[in-house]
């Protein structure tokens, strides 16, 4: 349906029209309560009256309500005005990633950044049991200020976020039967294209294929029809990024391979190691999700720099020992060790997650580098797949 300015539904007034899609239609407009300018979304005409497509929109909306995090877009509110259901939004201001990407291929450094702001939204939503299904160009929001928004989640499946298994306690009651394709052709995982049950590690090839796209300014498994695409996705892999010239570096393509991998076991474990992995070889020093970013600098400077920290650490030590000090209940000391991994030596520096629940640390086995990652809790440290030369600059 088409609302004109001036419509009221409940207290929000339509302003003027933003944009249409074939799964609803939205509107600028203004939350009469708290006065501010909201983004609302109402199904289009030709679906008012579809019960799966009003159930889709519900379905967005609550999963979205579970999520909090500066990389997914915020719902507001949910409700309905007679016959017509709407979806309340922060309202946006930029484009599409897929606006974007008609002009081509970003530059690395760009692709990158944008690549771990949606690695991180992913995360917060794997994290609360949420498989978007649907990520691709059209439902990555780009702000004007750089920042990533990811959209539409009316494809959403809830699941159980400590196996991975679907869960009891689903979003929207959705009875998907085996064999039912769900998501967008040249996006889907091989499991989707399967008509398989799916987790967080179909999100995971989808961001492969979507990052693909960035550093090439093509579509990683385009074919003449769906059908060709979907054949693409179970039994080929794209050409090589570098052969089309946009200069990411061999550790950056491992990244996105390791992403597309056909078997959801052989990729990335979570979006969060993606972060990991994109951050290390970028050298973000300021990441915007709880990541740890390792500074890029010459690993013929290693060696120097691990003597100099071990005598820097040793001299606080004493220095601390010597000072007297009144007994505090609060003061502990807590040792631990880090075991290096068979075959590498540990290259002398630390990184403690913002959240305080994983270190993350470099070796160096002949004479390459590697990020390594583990939690507080154990002594098993994982290493981060497609990190090698980690702090190497592009």
């Amino acid at each position: 349906m088409s609302l004109q300015s001036g419509t009221r539904l409940g207290p929000y007034e339509i302003l003027a029209p933003l944009g249409a899609g074939g799964m609803g239609e939205v509107y600028r407009a203004k939350d009469t309560k708290l006065g501010r300018e909201v983004a609302v979304k109402v199904l289009p005409a030709g679906m008012a009256g579809d019960p799966e497509a009003l159930a889709r929109l519900e379905r967005e909306a609550s999963a979205v309500a579970r999520l909090s995090h500066p990389n997914i877009l915020a719902i507001h509110d949910f409700g309905k005005d007679g016959e017509t259901a709407y979806a309340v939004m922060e309202l946006l201001e930029g484009e599409t990633l897929r606006v974007r990407l008609e002009h081509g291929a970003l530059p690395v450094r760009r692709a990158v950044d944008l690549a771990v702001q949606m690695a991180e939204g992913l995360a917060a939503a794997h994290e609360k049991g949420i498989v978007h299904r649907d990520l691709k160009p059209e439902n990555i929001f780009v702000t004007g200020d750089g920042r990533v928004k990811l959209l539409d989640f009316g494809l959403a499946k809830q699941t159980d976020p400590g196996t991975g298994a679907d869960s009891r306690l689903q979003t929207v009651e959705q009875h998907t039967r085996p064999g039912t394709v769900m998501g967008t052709a040249g996006y889907m995982s091989p499991e989707q294209v399967r008509g398989e049950s799916v987790d967080h590690r179909s999100d995971i090839f989808s961001f492969g294929a979507v990052l693909y796209e960035m550093l090439t300014g093509r579509r990683a498994f385009e074919r003449a029809t769906a059908a060709d695409s979907m054949s693409a996705i179970l039994k080929e892999d794209p050409p090589e990024i570098a052969a089309n010239g946009s200069g990411p570096s061999p550790a950056l393509e491992r990244i996105v391979r390791h992403c597309l991998e056909k078997k959801p076991g052989e990729r990335f474990h979570s979006a969060r190691d993606v972060a990991f992995a994109l951050q290390a070889l970028s050298g973000s020093a300021a990441p915007s999700g709880p990541a740890i970013a390792i500074a890029r600098r010459s690993w013929r400077l290693w060696p120097l720099v691990a003597a100099f920290i071990a005598a820097a650490g040793l001299t606080a030590w004493v220095a601390w020992m010597l000072v007297p000090r009144k007994p505090s209940r609060e003061e502990r000391l807590v040792r631990f060790t880090i075991p290096a991994p068979e075959k590498s030596s540990f290259a002398g520096s630390i990184a403690l997650s913002p959240d305080g629940r994983e270190l993350a640390f470099i070796t160096s086995s002949n004479g390459r580098a590697s990020l390594w990652v583990r939690s507080l809790d154990s002594l098993s440290p994982r290493a981060l797949p497609g990190t090698e030369d980690a702090a190497s600059p592009f």
